[in-house]
């Protein structure tokens, strides 16, 4: 396996995460706010509807781990998938982020299917393709963190626009969101074209003759993975409400919605510089230790926001800042920690199938945003919440709640999840130096 990743493939596997972050940052932030406010369409309406996207697209991510698996190496297998999802990304985020003045429910759900269909054509390989470059327990960490380095730097060029446009007017989120499109499209051609002829691909995979019943069987049992899997889908709910509700909670609570572009740009700035203290931390205390610890410190910070006015201007700023910091080991740790248990399941089952893997989780990280916004705006209108009328205290504080209370709960039940969790960098070495044994002995025998 490539154990000596050149720094130009290094970079040019993580430039891929740039323009998808940059894409998806604005889905999540941007999009649910913009459609509420120019198009008509109920928070309500809004939250199912994505709902309903995410839910369809589940079904995409088993289907893209299984095919870029199987995929013949000759092929580059994990590559020929990025390629083809890059026209089919360009092509959804243009008309999703620039519908027209009768844009509907219709339009909205067919547009966000599109998106997150060509997406996981893109991110499912992109995972498994990172957890192939390297079996090294830290090294994988440093694969990982340059490729949420790149993602972050793409979701803090999506929010210049945001800097720059600040408002809570549809027409300023309108402009913003023409301005990203623009910058998705071109990154995502350069960026593609950049890993097709730098970055190596050429890792067999061994598969069951049963992929499906295999696949049921690593999430039905108790296995390490399931234990991860659970957690990371908990703690992603907990992060993607108050993403979901950042901007009304900025215009509405905190009353200030010419500084939410520079609140989020900030957000991710801290997001960024933290990544390499994450993983500098995760090499003395290990992954999941680390995670916990940052887990605890956004927790920690939440639980003040349901306390917030108008009059807590800075002590938001302070909240971001931190949450941001936090948020930086939430985006590397959790996949790296994955990418471990590529050579826990070869162990256990004589099978390499890290496509499976990334797969699961490709479904988890859609699953829980969609369940994020399943509860959040709904709730909102139980609330009698309005994005675009006047609301009372009843509803601002609802809405106040919404947005750190929940978050707090999902955290707290991942730490849960995840106590005790057993591959730790000296099981995970014991994996393989007996999976090293196991094959020279193969070897040798044949």
């Amino acid at each position: 396996m490539q154990d000596n990743l050149s720094r130009l493939a290094l970079v040019a596997y993580g430039s891929l995460a740039f323009p998808l972050a940059a894409a998806f940052i604005a889905l999540q932030v941007f999009v649910p706010t913009f459609y509420a406010e120019s198009t008509g369409l109920s928070l309500t309406s809004i939250g199912i509807i994505l709902l309903i996207a995410r839910l369809c697209d589940t079904v995409t991510d088993p289907v893209v781990g299984y095919m870029s698996d199987r995929t013949p190496t000759r092929w580059r297998r994990r590559k020929l998938f990025v390629v083809v999802a890059t026209p089919l990304i360009a092509l959804s985020t243009f008309y999703l982020f620039n519908p027209p003045n009768n844009a509907g429910s219709t339009y909205l759900l067919l547009w966000t299917i599109a998106i997150y269909v060509a997406g996981t054509m893109s991110i499912v390989p992109l995972g498994a393709w990172g957890a192939e470059l390297s079996p090294d327990y830290n090294k994988r960490s440093q694969i990982a963190g340059v490729r949420v380095a790149f993602g972050l730097i793409g979701s803090l060029a999506a929010l210049i626009f945001a800097v720059v446009l600040s408002g809570d007017d549809s027409a300023q989120l309108g402009l913003t969101l023409s301005g990203i499109t623009w910058l998705v499209i071109i990154t995502l051609v350069a960026a593609t074209l950049f890993a097709a002829f730098v970055v190596p691909d050429n890792r067999e995979t061994e598969l069951p003759e049963n992929t499906i019943t295999a696949a049921w069987q690593v999430v039905s049992q108790p296995t390490p993975f399931r234990q991860l899997l659970g957690s990371f889908f908990l703690n992603a709910v907990g992060n993607a409400i108050p993403a979901s509700l950042f901007i009304l909670f900025v215009t509405h609570v905190i009353q200030v919605p010419e500084q939410v572009g520079r609140m989020l740009f900030l957000y991710f700035v801290c997001s960024a510089l933290s990544v390499p203290v994450w993983v500098a931390l995760s090499k003395r205390l290990g992954k999941h230790q680390t995670w916990t610890v940052a887990i605890l410190l956004a927790a920690a910070f939440f639980i003040w926001t349901p306390f917030l006015n108008e009059n807590s201007v800075g002590l938001f700023y302070l909240i971001v800042v931190v949450t941001g910091f936090a948020t930086g080991a939430d985006l590397v740790l959790p996949a790296a920690i994955n990418g471990d248990l590529i050579e826990w399941d070869e162990l256990q089952t004589g099978y390499k199938r890290p496509g499976l893997f990334f797969a699961l989780w490709g479904t988890a990280t859609k699953l829980s945003f969609a369940l994020a916004i399943g509860i959040a705006f709904p709730l909102l209108d139980v609330f009698g919440f309005s994005a675009t009328g006047d609301n009372d205290s009843n509803a601002i504080q609802g809405l106040a709640v919404l947005y750190g209370l929940p978050c707090i709960g999902f955290k707290l039940c991942a730490l849960f999840l995840m106590r005790g969790y057993p591959i730790t960098e000296k099981k995970h070495g014991e994996i393989r130096a007996e999976l090293d044994e196991r094959n020279t002995a193969r070897e040798q025998g044949t």
